[in-house]
């Protein structure tokens, strides 16, 4: 087992920014993993999970349309989304900008924090979460009613090699016949998501397991991009048991 310091697990997951991509340099889509705008539970310091009462804030939704507007220009075959309101909202600029609709996956929701949900951040104790030092140090920890990281990740990498395979499939990623407003089918795929659904596909996409992965600070509408997505077979720490 490799030794993970909290020190470096502290630092920020590395954010892109995307950039039009040069002619003759494409080698696959992307994926662009985007965490929603700043929500109204996020500055009252609540745990959210899977509760649908938080909404983005003004600075959110500019976070979001900021966020957005570095896509302008460029090609993008799908937007997916979570179904919960902080990321549709969030999703929606994108949809702006972009001219196309969002296809909303309930696997792509924030981690259940089950009874927690509602309760101050700050008082959630880390044996309840797993969580510690920006490490995941428990991936089976789980509060009552709620998930654990194990199965936040799993339900997050079922998504994602269900996309994978449509793309290296060449079939149309979207969840409906094609459409006015399709997307370049060459192009890249964004999901607007969550702080721990952004945490667990980036692990996963880079072959890491549950229980090896760092837990890093991702801000509000912070963007994480996946290179050549679909052109390779990708994960593969799916365990359902500790790795």
């Amino acid at each position: 087992m490799s030794h993970r310091s909290p020190a470096s697990a502290a630092a920020p997951l590395a954010a892109a920014v995307p950039e039009a991509a040069a002619s003759g340099t494409r080698t696959g889509p992307a994926l662009w993993l985007v965490r929603h705008g700043e929500s109204t539970w996020n500055i009252s310091g609540l745990a959210q999970g899977h509760n649908d009462e938080a909404e983005l804030t003004e600075r959110g939704l500019d976070q979001a349309a900021e966020a957005a507007g570095r896509f302008h220009g460029r090609t993008v075959r799908a937007i997916y989304a979570s179904d919960l309101r902080r990321a549709r909202q969030t999703a929606a600029a994108f949809a702006a900008v972009l001219g196309l609709p969002v296809h909303t996956d309930a696997r792509l929701r924030e981690r259940s924090l089950g009874v927690l949900e509602g309760s101050l951040s700050i008082t959630i104790d880390e044996s309840a979460t797993g969580l510690a030092g920006g490490l995941v140090i428990d991936p089976d920890a789980r509060p009552p009613a709620g998930e654990s990281v194990r199965d936040l990740y799993l339900r997050a990498a079922e998504f994602c090699d269900d996309l994978a395979a449509r793309l290296r499939d060449d079939r149309d990623v979207s969840t409906g016949p094609a459409e006015a407003g399709q997307g370049d089918a060459d192009g890249d795929v964004l999901v607007i998501a969550h702080g721990g659904t952004v945490r667990v596909l980036d692990a996963y996409l880079h072959d890491v397991a549950v229980d090896q992965m760092t837990w890093r600070p991702v801000g509000n509408a912070a963007v994480v991009r996946i290179p050549e997505f679909g052109s390779q077979l990708r994960g593969g720490n799916r365990c359902t048991r500790p790795c």
